[in-house]
């Protein structure tokens, strides 16, 4: 069983909230939890209750859509370093996608209901984990549309879209484009500059 103290340390760790304040991190592990997922677990299905977030500290994490009588739809694989869910945020609080274990899968999950009190209760909390969660919402739902066009979009729309997030890449230089790194090389760069 994983100790408060040790929750607080590994959120330390996860680039999801490094260099987060340590007052917020101390509300942050009052809603935290040591989790552990067998290969084909679900985290969460689409549709249902989205009681919670995880930060993934090992393993991969196949976000999904679900197609009847068909094999689901992978948005995207997410591993140690990244998050899962972020419908626990926004009301009527049911999950998107599905998230499904590849393998052992060992993560913090966080008690949305729990978190959600303590962000109306300090701005401060709010604003941090919104900030982080924002550029992760709008990534995920990137990606899902990307998927989707390339599935059913016109060949022309898909070449079009899919030559500009090429052109997207290239510019990057090989930098990790996921939220926690962004927001760590903005941190770095707040600090330097």
């Amino acid at each position: 069983m994983v100790k408060p103290d040790d929750l607080g340390r590994i959120i330390d760790e996860h680039p999801f909230f490094q260099g987060i304040d340590d007052k917020l991190r101390a509300l942050l592990v009052g809603c935290a939890a040591n989790e552990r997922y067998e290969s084909g677990q679900f985290l969460f299905r689409e549709g249902q209750e989205a009681a919670k977030f995880y930060l993934v500290r090992a393993g991969t994490v196949a976000v999904e859509i679900d197609v009847p009588g068909k094999q689901p739809i992978v948005i995207e694989t997410i591993g140690e370093g990244d998050v899962a869910g972020w419908s626990w945020i926004v009301d009527p609080f049911r999950s998107t996608f599905d998230a499904r274990a590849v393998g052992l899968v060992r993560v913090i999950s966080f008690d949305g209901k729990c978190l959600r009190k303590k962000m109306q209760a300090d701005p401060a909390l709010g604003y941090e984990v919104l900030r982080r969660f924002v550029p992760m919402m709008a990534h995920r739902l990137s990606a899902a549309r990307l998927q989707m066009l390339d599935l059913y979009g016109p060949s022309k729309a898909v070449a079009q879209v899919k030559a500009a997030k090429v052109k997207a890449v290239a510019g990057s230089r090989g930098t990790n484009r996921s939220p926690a790194a962004r927001l760590a090389k903005a941190a770095k760069q707040k600090k330097d500059g």
